[in-house]
Formats: C-alpha cells, sequence, structure tokens
C-alpha cells in the first residue's frame, strides 16, 4: 500500500471529527452509521469507559461494511467520565445544565474510542482499535448565566460531556492533559498508529502525500 491513496470512510456525522481529518490533509467519505448508541449500550450491560467508546466505535465501523465500500472505514465514539460515573450526550437542556453543575470547577477524563477497519477490495481484511484519553479541567468561576447562554446555543446537547474545546465551550475549559485530539473525538495520533498495524504510512492517506 505504500506509496498510494487509501480512502477513508468515516462512519460519524461528527462536525468535529470530519473538521480534524480535514485539517490534518484527509479528505473522507462521510458515511453516517445509523447505529441505536442506547440500544447497543443497553444490549452490552455494564462496561468499562474505555470498553464502552472502543465497543461503539467498533459497531459504527462495522456497520457501514454492506454498502459500498472499498478502502479504510473508521469508527469513533465518545464518552466524559467524572467520578467513576460515564456521561455521553445529553440531549437535552435540563441534563446538560444537570451536567455542568457536576463538573464546573472540576476535572474528568474524555475518553475516545477509536476503530478502523481494511475495507480494500469490498472486503473485511483486518481491523484494529484504541482509545485515546484525556484529563479535562473546567473553571470554577464560570455564572449561570454563562451556561445558561452556552446550553441555549444547542452545542452542548449533542456531544459527549456537554461540552466542546474547538467550538463554543473552549472559554469554559482551563487545561487539558494527554491527547488534546482525544477532547476533540479523534486522536490524530491513534489514527495514524492504527493505519500503520496495515502498514500504510500516513503521508499516503492524506492530499500531501506527494509532497517530497
Amino acid at each position: 500500500m505504500s506509496g498510494q491513496a487509501a480512502l477513508l470512510y468515516l462512519a460519524s456525522t461528527s462536525p468535529a471529527r470530519l473538521a480534524t481529518l480535514r485539517a490534518a490533509g484527509i479528505e473522507p467519505v462521510v458515511v453516517p452509521s445509523g447505529v441505536d448508541e442506547d440500544a447497543v449500550v443497553a444490549a452490552a450491560g455494564p462496561l468499562m469507559a474505555t470498553e464502552l467508546v472502543e465497543l461503539l466505535a467498533r459497531v459504527k465501523a462495522e456497520a457501514i461494511t454492506s454498502g459500498d465500500v472499498d478502502g479504510f472505514i473508521l469508527g469513533g465514539d465518545s464518552v466524559f467520565e467524572l467520578d467513576g460515573a460515564i456521561y455521553g450526550k445529553p440531549h437535552t437542556a435540563l441534563v446538560a445544565r444537570e451536567r455542568w453543575n457536576l463538573q464546573r470547577g472540576r476535572t474528568g477524563t474524555l475518553h475516545s474510542g477509536h476503530w478502523l477497519i481494511d475495507h480494500r477490495g469490498g472486503e473485511i481484511r483486518g481491523s484494529a482499535g484504541a482509545v485515546s484519553s484525556a484529563r479535562v479541567s473546567f473553571a470554577d468561576d464560570i455564572a449561570d448565566a454563562e451556561l445558561d447562554a452556552y446550553i441555549a446555543t444547542g452545542e452542548p446537547l449533542h456531544v459527549a460531556g456537554a461540552f466542546t474545546i474547538d467550538s463554543l465551550g473552549a472559554p469554559f475549559i482551563t487545561s487539558v492533559e494527554g491527547d488534546p485530539h482525544a477532547v476533540v473525538g479523534l486522536s490524530l495520533a491513534t489514527l495514524r498508529r492504527l493505519f500503520l498495524q496495515f502498514d500504510v504510512p500516513w503521508h499516503s492517506v492524506t492530499t500531501w502525500r506527494g509532497v517530497a
């Protein structure tokens, strides 16, 4: 595969994951997985946060293998862990506010799962997964009015932990320990290592692969 372009299919509708890939020079084909995440979680039973995100990433990637896909498939998922509790997308403003009441002025861990399937030739030739995590600390002086205004934008309703670091939620984050891209939901360093497991060098999957 060395020296050739490897087409990447992204089994996710996350704008942050897509933007991260594009910023790194990868233009994926976006194919929504259509996976019912709540049903997968319920069927799996109790899992550690890292096990959960890797499972969801794998299920999303596998969901599009039945389509017209010739290349690599990437599935991803993220959860936020605080005091041993696992939090996904809040979905409602009320839940988002409850989450922020817990995490304001504190530190939690954002886990992002990745699952890469080698589907070159239109069939599964192999797969590999990994989880990247980062500890995220939030400001302790966030006023209720600030939180209400942020939640009213609708952004925190659709992201793990009810916050972003690459958009409107960034001013409320004081520090990140670990892989910063894990907080966005897609670790480029992790993805590079996954490609290497298939003997695919990073530059061969980017738009700058021809640059000497």
